[in-house]
């Protein structure tokens, strides 16, 4: 089992294959994604790595929070979450991930939140039919129809399908394929659309319900601390 990564959503755009077919694609971009802790089974009882993306304003951080980040020696990060990992997917503290983490052609679960729509009714909600048009309904062509039965049980059961909040909860599509990765630029295009808005931070994971590709790489696709501070004194 791998680390996953936080990216960003760019927003959708459509590539154009070989043969001229154009492929409507999401674009993800990963932010300085670096590891920051590590959890062991030892000091833990679990395996994981801890991940931030971003930046942020040091003074906008706790205390707590800023001595976390200086002993990964990172800046502070936009937003951290942290990835179970087996044993041997372990990423070294203070290693930024690239986007050629994850291999063209390979699949992929993306996990975010999805856009808030506020108070909707039943038919916008669930996609409801609605009541008749015509034939004696009138004022109340969107309302839902009855929602329980006679004096036994004589009430509403929970989680029956009403009126009420739609959107703003976490969702997972999975089974994305990725269809090109831009390293230079932290770029990873998915096919398909993911959930929530354009700004969004979302996770991207390899697919569980399929089998990884071949071409990924172990532990992961990153640059090592050394690498990083090597291409920080060169510039």
């Amino acid at each position: 089992m791998r680390s996953g990564v936080i990216a960003l959503k760019v927003g959708m755009t459509r590539i154009f294959t070989d043969a001229g077919e154009h492929v409507p694609v999401t674009v993800l971009k990963l932010d300085k994604v670096q590891v920051l802790s590590q959890r062991t089974v030892e000091k833990h009882g679990y395996t994981a790595v801890q991940l931030g993306a971003g930046t942020r304003k040091p003074s906008r951080v706790s205390k707590a929070e800023r001595q976390n980040f200086v002993i990964a020696e990172s800046d502070p990060k936009r937003q951290v979450v942290e990835f179970r990992v087996s044993p041997d997917n372990l990423i070294e503290v203070g290693a930024e991930i690239t986007a050629d983490h994850f291999a063209t052609g390979q699949l992929v679960d993306v996990s975010g939140v999805t856009q808030g729509k506020g108070f909707q009714g039943a038919m916008k909600r669930w996609n409801f039919a609605g009541l008749r048009a015509s034939h004696g309904v009138s004022v109340t062509h969107r309302a839902h129809g009855s929602t329980g039965q006679r004096q036994d049980p004589g009430k509403v059961f929970k989680g029956k399908k009403m009126a009420g909040h739609m959107g703003d909860e976490k969702v997972t599509t999975q089974n994305l394929v990725v269809v090109k990765t831009d390293v230079a630029r932290g770029l990873i295009m998915v096919r398909g659309a993911v959930p929530g808005s354009k700004g969004n931070w979302v996770m991207v994971r390899d697919a569980v319900k399929k089998p990884l590709h071949k071409d990924a790489p172990k532990p992961a696709g990153f640059k090592s601390k050394a690498e990083l501070a090597a291409a920080k004194e060169q510039a």
